[in-house]
């Protein structure tokens, strides 16, 4: 009896350590498959940012040199960063705006750069409507990329930069929302040379597109600020044609949108600026 009964015994407790055996290598298995995968995305991202790095930095050095810009090469290194910013906006539980930012810094192609950045930033909206402005560096274009969808479902949507816009300014973008229900923002171009000479433009998100609402001149001396849901700009209204540097009269603008239009609702002087001493 005893005889009998012990051979069976033996082989069913062999057959858990056969079993458990099998499942340690499967997950070993599993795992390396698992590591193999995420070290050969880890390389294709890193291989994507240098491209990209080196695509701004033709961007900027091609403008510098005065050749003939590449629309082709300008789209693709766009499309790598909408590939960024939908990423992280579709990611749960909800995009977080300083880590990408971050992300976005670590791009830039050279060592000190003067001029090229990338951001992303809310301009309202529920859903929440993002916008990147991006600026490929010193000479190089600038563009803003517009994001909407809400959560999970991101894309981009519209886009301004001098091939879509032949009229825009792609020199040094900074871009301010002005009312977050109409989703109405202003974008800022230039302002880097001696005299702070800039030119801004009134932009609406209609959901599927952008318009130019509103374009100012080039505005010598110019400065802004956010003041509620207005805009206010103060600029040299008057210069002296002999001395351009010479300001003869400064004037301040308030802006505003209301009843579907862009308004100038106040308008100011100020104390004449006086050349700066060199």
């Amino acid at each position: 009896m005893i005889a009998i009964f012990s051979y069976p015994l033996k082989k069913s407790f062999c057959l858990p350590r056969v079993i458990f055996i099998l499942s340690f290598f499967a997950c070993f298995v599993m795992l390396g498959d698992t590591l193999c995968l995420e070290t050969v995305q880890a390389q294709t991202i890193g291989d994507a940012t240098v491209e990209f790095k080196k695509l701004a930095e033709e961007l900027s050095s091609t403008r510098l040199a005065g050749g003939n810009e590449s629309q082709a090469q300008l789209e693709k290194a766009l499309v790598y960063l909408d590939s960024v910013a939908i990423s992280a906006l579709n990611s749960a539980p909800g995009p977080d705006l300083d880590s990408t930012n971050r992300r976005l810094a670590s791009l830039v192609s050279q060592t000190s750069p003067v001029g090229e950045n990338y951001r992303l930033l809310k301009i309202g909206g529920s859903p929440s409507v993002y916008a990147m402005v991006i600026n490929f560096g010193l000479g190089g274009p600038a563009a803003v990329r517009i994001y909407a969808g809400g959560a999970g479902h991101y894309s981009l949507a519209a886009q301004i930069d001098h091939y879509a816009q032949k009229d825009f300014l792609d020199s040094d973008i900074e871009l301010v929302s002005v009312s977050a229900t109409d989703l109405v923002f202003v974008t800022v171009s230039g302002r880097t040379d001696d005299l702070s000479t800039g030119a801004f433009t009134a932009w609406q998100f209609t959901g599927h597109s952008v318009a130019a609402i509103w374009n100012s001149d080039l505005l010598q001396q110019s400065s802004y600020e956010i003041e509620g849901n207005g805009f206010r700009i103060a600029y040299c209204s008057q210069v002296d044609d002999d001395r351009p540097s010479v300001c003869l009269k400064m004037s301040r603008d308030l802006f505003r949108f209301g009843d579907g239009q862009w308004k100038r609702v106040e308008t100011s002087e100020l104390p004449s600026l006086k050349p700066t001493a060199k």
